[in-house]
């Protein structure tokens, strides 16, 4: 009996079983001219088709816009709410793609936490500047973004999605002095959004993005839903080995190579190499991967021979 790449993916969740796979997926944005309609649909399928990848990730082109008349901790009262209107853009592309891989892989939906559309829609510096001085007054804007959330994520679960890779910040160590700031004002609206899609799908990839910085503690993410782990390489300033983050996190992890590293600069047998000393040293639950996304215009080449290599390691 053939298994598609769907039973492949979901089989590393279960414990009973020893993997005999190791999937890989690596993501990057395509350009602008490929983030509506069809021609989203058919770029994401031709990534997916050509690469080799084991699911398909859907890329979120269209952040929280920017509101000018959100200055101050009060203003965040003025938060409106986001709808069908925002998000049909959106949803048409997981419809989209939902139907035309017709169960032949997982598809996820990249998914960005309430802390990171508040960040979108004034400033990364605003948002925790805010929660700094105010924090019940910008709580306020977290509370309605949430909701915008739930309602994006309950539609795309009709629509059949597999699962979220779900995106959080907020507990850099530049970021808040009083851990407790991400504890209260933080924290409470990534798990609203993430046990709910814990809740309804099988496949959940909680990722810490380093984006805005790095992380001297991954405590405050230890409880968080997620059925597979991405996040930084490095706690501090030394490097984080992916069984150690396997093991801290309790679950198997994606990643293991640095999305400015090799896999953009190398030869395909440096590539080859790389993934392979990579796979020697992971953990026995884990798909190969990148640190976050990657460049836009590294040679798609690059990505295939990487996930090739994955899947012929023995």
């Amino acid at each position: 009996m053939t298994v598609n790449k769907r039973e492949k993916v979901l089989s590393l969740l279960d414990t009973s079983q020893t993997p005999g796979y190791i999937p890989a997926a690596f993501f990057l944005h395509f350009p602008p001219d490929c983030h509506r309609g069809q021609a989203a649909i058919d770029k994401h399928l031709e990534y997916f088709r050509y690469t080799g990848m084991d699911f398909v990730k859907i890329q979120y082109e269209f952040p929280f816009p920017r509101r000018p008349e959100i200055r101050s901790p009060e203003d965040w009262a003025k938060m409106p709410s986001y709808g069908r209107e925002f998000f049909q853009d959106q949803l048409d592309i997981v419809a989209g793609l939902v139907d035309a891989i017709g169960g032949e892989a997982l598809v996820i939906q990249t998914l960005y936490s309430p802390f990171m559309s508040a960040g979108h829609t004034t400033s990364d510096q605003a948002i925790t500047e805010h929660i700094k001085t105010a924090p019940d007054k910008a709580k306020k804007g977290l509370e309605i973004i949430t909701e915008s959330i739930l309602w994006f994520v309950r539609e795309c679960i009709k629509l059949g999605l597999d699962g979220f890779y779900a995106s959080t910040q907020g507990g850099e160590g530049h970021r808040f002095e009083d851990p407790s700031l991400f504890a209260r004002y933080v924290k409470p609206y990534d798990l609203a959004v993430m046990e709910e899609i814990d809740r309804a799908c099988p496949f959940n990839i909680l990722h810490v993005c380093d984006y805005q910085g790095g992380y001297d503690d991954l405590t405050l993410f230890l409880d968080y839903p997620g059925h597979v782990v991405n996040c930084p390489s490095k706690l501090g300033a030394q490097p984080l080995a992916t069984k150690e983050a396997a093991r801290m996190f309790s679950r198997p992890y994606m990643g293991g190579l640095d999305r400015h590293g090799t896999i953009v600069s190398g030869s395909q047998d440096q590539i080859a190499a790389m993934v392979q000393d990579v796979l020697q040293d992971a953990p026995a639950r884990f798909i190969l991967g990148a640190d976050c996304t990657l460049p836009g215009d590294i040679d798609w080449d690059n990505i295939r021979t990487a996930i090739s290599t994955a899947h012929e390691y023995r």
